[in-house]
C-alpha cells in the first residue's frame, strides 16, 4: 500500500490528469470573469452583495451551459479525455450530433470537468503560496495573510504545525488528483461513451460487414476456383500436345492465361472490397497509366528533373496492368529520391504490340552505392509485381546509373 501510495507521485498519468484539470481550470477562468464583470453592473439592482453575486454567478453558468452545447467544445472535451483520462471511451466519437441526450450528457461532462478543473486548479497555485506564507512563521511568529496587521502566532516547535499543515496539504494535492482522475474515467464511461443503443447499431453494422465479406469471400472462391481449375486442366493438355500438336498446345496455353488473367482481374476486385478502408475508400479508383503525368508532374515539383518519354498506346493496356505498371514507376521514382537525392531521372514507358516496356535511369549516388548494391524491399515488391503478371525483370548498376528494366505483357491481344 505504502509503494502504491509513492507511486502516485512518479507515475505519468497522474500529472496526465493533473493537466486535464488544470485545463479545466483554463476554461473555467472565462466565466469567472465573465461573472465577476457582471456582478458589479447588478449591484445596484439588488438588495444586497450577496444577492447581486447569486446573481451573476448564475448568469455565468447560464454562459457555461449554453457553451457546452456547441460542436466544438464537445471535440475538445473528447480530445481531453482521450489525451490525458488514457481514453476510457476508445469506442466514443466526438463530433457533431443532432441526438440531445448526446449533447445534454456531453453538456454535464464538460461542465463537471470546469467545476473540478477549477477547484483543484485553485488549490494548486493557493497551497504552494501558503507553504511559502507559513514557513517564516515559527521563526518569525508572524503570519502575514494580506490583512492590515499580521496574525501573531507562537514562536519555535509551537508554531511548526502551521507550515507542517500547509505542507502536508499540499502533498495531499498528489492522491487527490489521483482520486479525482479515475472519477472522472468512470464520468467519462457514463456520459460520454457510446449508449447501449449506439453499441448495438455499431454491432449490427458490423455484422452487416462481416456478412458482406463473406458474400464476397464465397464469389472470390468460386470465381478464382474455377479458373485455377481451367489453368490446371488446359495445363496438362499443353503438356501433353507440346510435341505432338504445337498449334493445339498453343491454344491450350491461349485458355491458361485468358483464366488466369480474368481470375487475376477478380482477385484485385475483390481484394478491393475487402480492405479495411471504407466503403467510399474501397471503390476510389487506383492511378494507372493515364495518371503518369500527375505523378511525373509532382516529382518535377518536388526538385527531381525527370526526363519522360511516353510513347504508344497506354489504353491499350489492360487495367490491371496499367496499375501495377503506374505503380512500378511510381516505385522507381521514389527509390531514386530515397537513394540518390535530386539527381536527373530518365523514364521510358513504351506500348509495343503486345508488350509495355518500362526503362527508369538515375545516377547513383556514392553514399547510396551499397545499400542500392544489396537491394531492398522496394526492388523486391517491383519484381513480385512483375512476375506475378508473367513478365521481366531487371534492376543493377550501368557504370554511374541505376537503371531499372521491366518488360510487361499489355494483357490484350494486338489487333
Amino acid at each position: 500500500m505504502r509503494r502504491s501510495a509513492f507511486g502516485w507521485f512518479t507515475r505519468r498519468e497522474t500529472y496526465r490528469r493533473w493537466t486535464y484539470f488544470i485545463l479545466g481550470g483554463a476554461l473555467a477562468a472565462p466565466f469567472v470573469l465573465f461573472g465577476a464583470v457582471f456582478v458589479p453592473s447588478v449591484v445596484p439592482l439588488a438588495a444586497t452583495l450577496p444577492t447581486a453575486v447569486l446573481i451573476g454567478g448564475g448568469v455565468a453558468l447560464l454562459a457555461l451551459v449554453l457553451v457546452a452545447f456547441l460542436p466544438a467544445v464537445r471535440v475538445l472535451e473528447g480530445a481531453a479525455v482521450r489525451e490525458l483520462l488514457d481514453d476510457p471511451v476508445p469506442d466514443a466519437e466526438f463530433g457533431a450530433t443532432d441526438r440531445w441526450s448526446v449533447r445534454v450528457r456531453s453538456m454535464v461532462m464538460f461542465a463537471a470537468h470546469v467545476f473540478a478543473g477549477a477547484l483543484l486548479s485553485l488549490l494548486s497555485l493557493a497551497l504552494p503560496v501558503l507553504v511559502a506564507i507559513t514557513l517564516p512563521a515559527p521563526f518569525t511568529g508572524r503570519l502575514a495573510l494580506g490583512t492590515p496587521e499580521p496574525v501573531v502566532v507562537p514562536r519555535g516547535w509551537a508554531g511548526a504545525w502551521l507550515p507542517l499543515s500547509a505542507v502536508l496539504a499540499t502533498l495531499a494535492l498528489v492522491p487527490a488528483v489521483v482520486v479525482a482522475g479515475a472519477a472522472f474515467r468512470r464520468l467519462a464511461r457514463s456520459l460520454v461513451g457510446p449508449s447501449v443503443a449506439d453499441r448495438i447499431a455499431r454491432l449490427e453494422r458490423r455484422t452487416e460487414r462481416l456478412l458482406e465479406r463473406t458474400r464476397l469471400a464465397r464469389e472470390l472462391h468460386d470465381s478464382v476456383g474455377h479458373a485455377l481449375s481451367i489453368v490446371s486442366i488446359q495445363a496438362g493438355a499443353a503438356r501433353r500436345l507440346l510435341r505432338r500438336d504445337p498449334e493445339a498446345s498453343e491454344h491450350a496455353l491461349g485458355a491458361v492465361e485468358a483464366a488466369a488473367r480474368a481470375a487475376l482481374d477478380d482477385l484485385d476486385h475483390v481484394l478491393g472490397l475487402l480492405r479495411e478502408d471504407d466503403e467510399a475508400g474501397a471503390r476510389t479508383p487506383q492511378a494507372d497509366l493515364a495518371d503518369l503525368p500527375a505523378l511525373l508532374s509532382a516529382t518535377r515539383l518536388a526538385g527531381v528533373a525527370v526526363d519522360a518519354d511516353v510513347r504508344g498506346d497506354v489504353e491499350a493496356v489492360a487495367p490491371v496492368v496499367s496499375r501495377e505498371a503506374y505503380r512500378i514507376v511510381q516505385e522507381c521514382l521514389t527509390n531514386a529520391v530515397r537513394h540518390a537525392g535530386k539527381v536527373p531521372v530518365t523514364v521510358r514507358v513504351e506500348v509495343t504490340g503486345p508488350t509495355i516496356g518500362i526503362t527508369v535511369r538515375n545516377r547513383i549516388a556514392e553514399s547510396g552505392r551499397a545499400h542500392r548494391d544489396g537491394g531492398g524491399r522496394g526492388l523486391r515488391g517491383m519484381r513480385e509485381r512483375v512476375d506475378v503478371l508473367g513478365g521481366t525483370f531487371a534492376a543493377g548498376p550501368d557504370g554511374a546509373d541505376w537503371v531499372v528494366d521491366v518488360r510487361l505483357p499489355t494483357g490484350r491481344t494486338a489487333s
